[in-house]
């Protein structure tokens, strides 16, 4: 009897104080399609490597959607699925990176982060191109270089 009180104070203090300090799981951003690029370095550095600034497919999207496509923040968010006050936390996580690797003259590199990306997405791995195969299309290599090995992006 003792042991089975003990296991059912264990779930209760699992369920009740433990949950309590766990976050919620990230929904998965969309993105119409990834970067492209791998990165960017500034030009002309005297200093030589100040490090990297990693910007994530989502803030990337975030910042293609309201400063190139000239999209509200309203509209960028249901286009991305997710809450307006959401978009504009990414697009200020965004413009914050960017505005520290041109000031502090880092590297911008693309990471993929909490994105699911539109439609299936490849990458070859010969040329490292980014790309997506039409319905009708016979067979699976990479358009640029026709290299028959290329992998799925996975969300």
């Amino acid at each position: 009897m003792r042991i089975f009180s003990l296991l059912l104070w264990r779930e209760y203090f699992r369920y009740y104080f433990l949950k309590a300090y766990m976050a919620r799981r990230k929904r998965l951003r969309k993105v119409v399609a990834p970067p492209k690029f791998e990165g960017y370095k500034p030009y002309g550095n005297r200093g030589g490597s100040n490090g990297s600034v990693d910007l994530l497919y989502e803030e990337y999207e975030a910042i293609k959607l309201a400063d190139y496509d000239l999209m509200n923040h309203h509209e960028a968010a249901l286009l991305m699925g997710v809450s307006r006050p959401t978009f504009a936390r990414i697009y200020e996580s965004a413009r914050r990176k960017i505005a520290v690797a041109l000031v502090e003259t880092k590297e911008i590199k693309s990471v993929f982060g909490n994105a699911s990306l539109e439609g299936n997405w490849y990458l070859c791995d010969k040329c490292n191109a980014k790309f997506t195969l039409p319905k009708t299309s016979i067979g699976s290599h990479c358009p640029l270089c026709n290299s028959p090995t290329i992998e799925l992006l996975q969300a």
